[in-house]
């Protein structure tokens, strides 16, 4: 008896919502409370809403996008889960692509 490519644990563990959304403990950890460098993005998101001086938005835009890169960094190595992974590599991929492209 061969078995299907629904009995590999690979395919099961990567369909699998549990795997996705919960920590290696069991917990689900689709969101949390932000960190520092997630307050830090929407500060700055609220900053950003005011008449700056282009000096003074080009330096929020600046710590924006680098607080966005400090997070998903966070999340690519210390992610609970390989969601919270792969979204700090959306992201990261993203603000990079921001800063090369302009």
């Amino acid at each position: 008896m061969t078995p299907s490519a629904t009995d590999d644990p690979v395919s099961v563990r990567l369909t699998s919502a549990s795997w996705w959304f919960r920590s290696s403990d069991g917990r689900l950890t689709l969101w949390q409370l932000p960190n520092p460098a997630l307050w830090v993005w929407l500060v700055t998101l609220v900053l950003g809403r005011f008449d700056l001086s282009a000096a003074h938005a080009t330096a929020v835009d600046g710590v924006r996008h680098g607080a966005l890169l400090v997070w998903s960094l966070d999340e690519v190595f210390r992610g609970a889960s390989p969601f919270r992974r792969l979204l700090g590599a959306v992201v990261l991929a993203a603000q990079l692509a921001s800063l090369v492209l302009g």
